[in-house]
């Protein structure tokens, strides 16, 4: 009985698993602090040599995007 159990719920064992890992993803995109940091670099680095051609608005709306959301990275944080 528990054999067939397992064989009928594996998709659904594959599912949850599957959505746990997308979770993981999403927190650590979202919330990991060195990782905005980093993209925040890239950011400066490709405007300030021009490896990527923007515009000031462009770079401007991207550079207050990734600070705010390390800001509101650091106030969770404050808050646990």
């Amino acid at each position: 009985m528990f054999l067939l159990d397992d064989i009928l719920l594996a998709p659904l064992h594959g599912l949850i698993w599957l959505g746990r890992k997308i979770n993981e993803i999403v927190d650590r995109e979202l919330f990991d602090e060195d990782l905005i940091k980093e993209k925040l670099l890239e950011l400066q680095f490709k405007h300030e040599y021009e490896l990527e051609p923007m515009s000031e608005e462009d770079y401007q709306a991207r550079e207050t995007e990734l600070l705010g959301r390390l800001d509101a990275i650091r106030k969770a944080k404050e808050e646990v």
